[in-house]
């Protein structure tokens, strides 16, 4: 997941939404079929703290699994997890650069899984071929992406980060923009390559508890770059909170029953023939 500066992870504060954010991971994974080989080989880019690993596990109880992280927060969080697991099979987990993860020689995966990650990748797709190749036949590309840069949340915070207040002391960063392709882009990079793909997209409401729950959520995620810039700058930071939280109230008011928070994804499976 990589900005410049590398953002830090708080594993806590992604976790705080976790219901809501392994949604997504349980559709995807509905998705995709059955492996070419028993006890199979199974790589998940961006695992984070190794919890949305568990289900792949719990699938494909006899795989070996390695989730492949480049924050050490995570990764430190992920490994409690790791060892053998009740079906036979093992989890491990190792520091890897999504941008340049490519699969060792003479390795070859089952199943690549990546879940909310390659939207930090820009230019992802030129991963495909690679990615594709370590595929056994039959093997499976799979992939979920937030595809809400044009939602309110995001446009808000990219807005603030470019106004004269924030634009030299933020240096450019924001959300991540223009790395999400829609469903059509993704079938035709996927399709180019031989596969067999099925792509969609799925607008989730999720109805978040407690105050200020949109800038809550975006704490663990979008806003990591930034706050991490700001680190040992408490002033500031907090300048920029009460800001964006702000825009954020009047573009997400509660309602009785908490705040509706619209959040677009776009899911790829694709079959290596």
């Amino acid at each position: 997941m990589p900005s410049s500066p590398s953002p830090v992870w708080d594993p806590r504060q992604y976790l705080r939404h976790s219901g809501n954010r392994a949604r997504p991971l349980h559709d995807l994974l509905a998705r995709v079929p059955e492996l070419p080989r028993s006890g199979p080989r199974i790589a998940d880019l961006g695992c984070g703290p190794g919890g949305p690993s568990t289900p792949l596990a719990a699938r494909w109880p006899t795989a070996h699994l390695t989730g492949y992280d480049n924050s050490p927060a995570m990764l430190e969080e992920a490994r409690a997890l790791a060892g053998p697991t009740e079906g036979g099979g093992s989890i491990d987990f190792v520091h890897a650069d999504l941008a340049h993860w490519r699969p060792g020689p003479g390795e070859v995966f089952d199943l690549i899984f990546s879940n909310a990650a390659l939207q930090w990748v820009p230019g992802h797709t030129a991963s495909f071929p690679a990615w594709v190749d370590g595929l056994t036949p039959g093997g499976v590309l799979a992939f979920q992406v937030p595809g809400n840069s044009a939602a309110p949340s995001h446009a808000l915070f990219a807005e603030l980060c470019a106004s004269p207040r924030w634009r030299g002391k933020l240096g450019g960063d924001g959300p991540p923009r223009g790395t999400v392709l829609d469903p059509a882009g993704y079938h035709e990079a996927l399709a180019a390559l031989g596969c067999e793909v099925d792509t969609w997209e799925t607008t989730y409401l999720h109805v978040l508890e407690g105050e200020d729950a949109v800038l809550d959520w975006v704490k663990g995620t979008a806003l990591r770059p930034v706050l991490s810039r700001l680190d040992g700058d408490e002033e500031a930071r907090d300048a920029f909170l009460a800001e964006y939280g702000e825009a954020l109230r009047a573009a997400y008011p509660p309602g009785p029953y908490g705040t509706p928070f619209p959040f677009r994804r776009v899911f790829a499976v694709a079959r290596k023939r």
